[in-house]
Order: structure tokens, then C-alpha cells, then sequence
């Protein structure tokens, strides 16, 4: 026998009910909480040390809620590919990969702004700083009485390990040389190893120099605020694999960190830079003119030329090593960039010679003519190859 189903409101009512036996509602997990402590670690050609300093950190901050950001310079080894890879099996492990820029100080900043974390250390990939300091370290920011952790080898219980005499005196001569810049009484202001507060980093992030290897002396420099900081002692380590980096490059990058905190107020230092090479460009040509003119017996005017085009090729390679190193050119884009280079620094000559001429035919001395008639080619030289020759290709990133 059939039995005829209900209708009307009371039926409907009964349709809309859900039923809670079949569709339980299943509680969602809570959202996890970000890192608490981020250590950010400029690499290049260091993919022998990740997983040793990856390994090590992990034992030393256990309990802790760290990351470690790798910030790489493109590095050929395939630095940036391992360290995806030990981010594939430890989330904790991160990496920012730059394609056309390089510095160690640009990449610190890079790496700080990646991550949420209020606490942060700088370490380096070679393991020769202490990771076993990153606990004491984190410590004391966290008792609010310091700005920023020095890891110092020149405090009582520091020491610079195996360093030869040669590296020893290049250290102390450079932390003499930053006391024309530094806020701040620090033994080893030369410290590559160190931990901050965000909040103190971002009131200087607007006012770094971003040049050169030297980060830390580059904050103390820039902060509005002087900043709170304390020294831990620990010993420098040898490097556990790779080559080092410190080469005569890094000494000129020093210099221009600590004349652009002198004078970048004034002046690029760029441009101090540029005019420097173009001053050694003026000897070049005269040698040059010299061994053509006086000692092959040359005619003058070719002599003049030769030594004109061999001087500004010189200044070109001396600026694309040195003034223009973070946007140096390579292959045909060297080339390419030497015709550009020469056509300016031709049309800088002329405007040299014209206003010159000018002035002094206006009852200016030539001596004053002559010094207005190379700034003004000087300054054209460095506006128009800035803006063709080593111009910045916008990234993609």
C-alpha cells in the first residue's frame, strides 16, 4: 500500500532542513603564524655551503620560529636552484634570485624587505660566522634595551682566527678609514655578521647607500637615530668551501661607500668616480701622444687622434669596471656600448673647446676658460653615457 507524501509549509520546511548527520561541518585550520626571526644571506657561487649553514641553523634555533632568505646574485654554480630545492623540503628556506643587479648591501636590503619577520640577522654563506651567536643574539633585541647585535671580533673573547698579517692590517686600516663616517664607537664596525630590529632598519632603509659589501657600516651611517647596539664577541672561521670574495674590487667599493656617505649629499658619487677615471684617462693620452709624437716621429695629428681614442676607450673599460660595476656590460653589449660611449665623449670635447673659446674671447682668463670648458664636458660626458651607455633596463621582476 502506497502512502501519499506530506505537501504544504510544514513539508517545505522539513525540504530546507539541513541534515547534520550527513553533512557535519568540519572545523578549518587557524592561520599559522609567520617567522619570528629571519636570517638573510647574500650569496654568489656558494651552493657547496647551503645545506651545511641550513643544517646548522636549524640545530642551533630550535623552538625558534626562523627563516633563512638566500638573496642570489644570479651566481653560475646554480646557487639559486639548490636553495629552491632545500626550500622544496623545508619550507623555512626561501630564496630571492636577481637577475642584473649585484652587491652584497643591495641584496641585504632585498632580502629584509622579503620577509615579515620583526627580527633580523646578516650572515654570510661561508659559515665563517658563528651561527651558534644567532640565539644570544636574538635574545637581546628581544629585551627591547638594543637597536641592533654586533657579532665583533675585536671585543674581548673575539678574534679574527687564521687571517695573515696582509688581511689583518687591510681590516684595521678600513675600520680607521670609517671613523669619518661613523655615528657610532663600534670595534668592528667591518662586521658582516649582526641582527637588528625591523623597526630600526626601516628608519635608515631610505637613506642607505646600498654600495659595496659593508651593510652594517652603511646603517650606522644612515640612521636618523643614533642607534642602540651591543657587541658579542665570536671567532672568525675559516671558509668551509668556495672562493672568497674580497678582491680589489671590494676595496674600491669601500671607498665609494664612504665617500658617498661624505659627499652624496653634494654630489653622485658616480660622478666623483667618473671624474676620477677621467682623470686618469688625461695622463693615458699623453703617454700615449708622447710614445706616438716624440718617440715613432708620428705626424702631430694623428698622434693627437690615436691618443684621443685610446684615452677614451681607457675611460670607457675603467668606468665599466669601476664607476658603472653593478651595470657592467659584457659581449656585445660592451661594443655596443664603447660606440656610444665614444660619440659622447666627441660631442663632450667640442662643447669642452667651445665654451672655452667663448669665454675666453669674452676677456675671461685661459685658465679659468679652460677649467669651465672641461666641467662642462665632464659634466655632459657623465649626464649623456649614464643615460645611453649604462642606462638601467627596466626589470621584469
Amino acid at each position: 500500500m502506497l502512502t501519499q507524501g506530506r505537501s504544504g509549509p510544514e513539508s517545505h520546511a522539513a525540504a530546507d532542513t539541513p541534515d547534520f548527520r550527513t553533512n557535519a561541518v568540519t572545523s578549518q585550520p587557524g592561520p599559522t603564524p609567520g617567522p619570528e626571526f629571519a636570517i638573510v644571506v647574500p650569496t654568489f657561487n656558494e651552493a657547496q655551503n647551503l645545506a651545511e649553514l641550513v643544517a646548522r641553523v636549524e640545530r642551533c634555533l630550535a623552538g625558534t620560529r626562523w627563516e633563512m632568505v638566500f638573496v642570489d646574485d644570479n651566481s653560475p654554480d646554480g646557487t639559486a636552484r639548490l636553495a629552491r630545492e632545500l626550500g622544496q623540503q623545508d619550507a623555512r628556506v626561501r630564496v630571492v634570485q636577481r637577475i642584473g643587479r649585484r652587491g652584497l648591501s643591495s641584496a641585504v636590503v632585498e632580502g629584509v624587505l622579503a620577509t615579515s619577520a620583526p627580527y633580523l640577522a646578516v650572515m654570510d654563506a661561508d659559515l665563517q660566522h658563528d651561527e651558534t651567536l644567532l640565539p644570544a643574539m636574538l635574545e637581546t633585541l628581544k629585551k627591547g634595551q638594543h637597536d641592533i647585535v654586533v657579532g665583533s671580533r675585536y671585543v674581548a673573547g673575539g678574534s679574527i682566527g687564521d687571517w695573515d698579517r696582509s688581511r689583518a692590517g687591510m681590516s684595521k686600516l678600513a675600520t680607521r678609514m670609517s671613523r669619518a663616517v661613523l655615528k657610532a664607537e663600534l670595534s668592528d664596525p667591518m662586521s658582516g655578521f649582526f641582527a637588528m630590529r625591523r623597526d630600526a632598519f626601516m628608519g635608515a632603509v631610505d637613506r642607505l647607500s646600498t654600495i659595496g659589501f659593508k651593510i652594517l657600516l652603511d646603517l650606522f651611517a644612515s640612521s636618523p637615530q643614533p642607534l642602540r647596539f651591543v657587541e658579542l664577541p665570536y671567532t672568525f672561521r675559516l671558509r668551509h668551501a668556495g672562493e672568497s670574495k674580497l678582491d680589489q674590487q671590494a676595496a674600491w667599493d669601500y671607498v665609494m661607500l664612504l665617500l658617498d656617505r661624505m659627499v652624496g649629499h653634494i654630489v653622485p658619487v658616480r660622478f666623483v668616480a667618473f671624474a676620477f677615471v677621467g682623470g686618469l684617462g688625461l695622463f693615458v693620452h699623453l703617454a700615449v701622444l708622447a710614445l706616438l709624437f716624440k718617440g715613432l716621429a708620428l705626424p702631430f695629428v694623428t698622434s693627437q687622434a690615436a691618443a684621443t681614442l685610446i684615452a677614451m676607450t681607457s675611460n670607457y673599460a675603467l668606468n665599466n669596471e669601476l664607476t658603472y660595476r653593478d651595470m657592467r656590460l659584457r659581449g656585445w653589449a660592451w661594443l655596443r656600448g664603447w660606440v656610444s660611449f665614444t660619440i659622447a665623449c666627441s660631442v663632450g670635447a667640442l662643447a669642452n673647446v667651445g665654451i672655452a673659446q667663448y669665454l675666453f674671447s669674452h676677456r675671461t682668463t685661459w685658465i679659468l676658460a679652460a677649467i669651465a670648458g672641461v666641467l662642462v664636458g665632464v659634466v655632459w660626458n657623465y649626464a649623456v653615457t649614464m643615460t645611453y651607455t649604462w642606462r638601467r633596463k627596466p626589470s621584469s621582476a
